[in-house]
């Protein structure tokens, strides 16, 4: 029983979950909140950071020559993917609000997952190799086309997120900028010095991944409390989003996969558009929606995150599988 849970169930979604709870149920006053509010600024910056220094460039720049399949990864992660959000979003909103409709734009503007996507192109025996550049090139380049695409998309009157969208316009550009893309860019910096020894060391960068999420979800969860947004969000919200998250995923595997096809890429090459082009990544998503929104917003934005990212792992888990055992 205990082998069967930890296939289907990611430990670290049940603590997120646990984390979330604990953010709608414990009572967190102003100073609390504002201690909570700066250690996760400055996680934040830890994690860009940590993002810089483990990435080796050599990576990056030796999947570049595949450029069907980089293409195609980029152009399912910012193109197809931030089209079919919008088409979503409008059509759910009189269902779930204006801030789950939000989060679910939002969702569709993030980069891709690094970690989850290498892992199941290796199960499916993809190009490994593709995949790592793939997610590699996808997230440095969220750093500025993410924050560009909210602002674009999602800000104003008119935009997405309503008055209570993203903070600052160009402002709010400023402290990405200043808070994500700085960090990362000196950790890079860093990296021909210190790349190897981060990268020997997988429990301080998944330290580090995941502690910068509990303390993002936690505070914007307890802020988003404190202010009662909380209360826009129904058991039949939750519902909602499961079957909205499945329909845009499943809309995303096949776009991903019959696309590779009409490309004309390898099996290999395939699964490693399937599994980078089809995914969103939760540990970059969270972060950022703490940068991008207000506090208590960024706790609604962010519940489509969260179960979009429990759902593609189980998903792509079974498929990774699937795809294996072929000849």
């Amino acid at each position: 029983m205990r082998a069967v849970l930890s296939r289907w169930v990611d430990p670290f979604v049940v603590t997120l979950l646990v984390v979330l709870v604990l953010g709608l149920v414990v009572p967190v006053g102003p100073g609390a909140q504002r201690v909570v509010d700066a250690v996760a600024d400055v996680a934040v910056t830890v994690l860009f950071l940590v993002y810089g220094m483990r990435l080796s460039t050599r990576e990056v720049w030796a999947g570049l020559r595949n450029w069907r399949l980089q293409g195609g990864i980029l152009a399912a992660t910012y193109v197809a993917f931030p089209v079919l959000g919008l088409v979503t979003a409008w059509a759910i909103e009189p269902l779930v609000g204006a801030p789950l409709a939000a989060g679910v734009l939002y969702l569709s503007l993030l980069p891709s997952t690094v970690q989850s996507s290498v892992a199941f192109t290796s199960v499916a025996r993809g190009n490994v190799a593709g995949a790592i550049c793939g997610a590699t090139v996808s997230n440095v380049a969220g750093m500025v086309i993410t924050p560009l695409l909210v602002l674009w998309l999602m800000s104003g009157p008119g935009g997405a997120a309503g008055a209570d969208g993203p903070t600052g316009g160009l402002g709010g550009l400023r402290t990405v900028l200043v808070q994500l893309l700085l960090p990362f860019v000196v950790g890079q910096l860093l990296q021909p010095w210190v790349g190897d020894w981060v990268r020997a060391r997988r429990w301080l960068t998944l330290g580090v991944d995941r502690g910068t999420i509990l303390v993002v979800v936690f505070g914007a969860v307890a802020a988003a409390s404190s202010a009662g947004v909380w209360s826009s969000v129904s058991g039949w919200s939750i519902v909602a989003l499961l079957v909205v998250s499945a329909l845009v995923l499943a809309a995303m595997l096949a776009l991903t996969w019959w696309g590779g096809a009409a490309l004309r890429l390898s099996t290999e090459d395939r699964i490693a558009l399937l599994m980078c082009g089809s995914k969103k990544s939760l540990a970059t998503g969270l972060p950022m929606a703490s940068v991008l929104f207000p506090v208590a917003v960024a706790g609604v934005v962010a519940v489509p995150v969260i179960v979009f990212h429990q759902l593609q792992l189980v998903v792509c888990a079974v498929l990774a599988r699937r795809l294996a055992l072929r000849d």
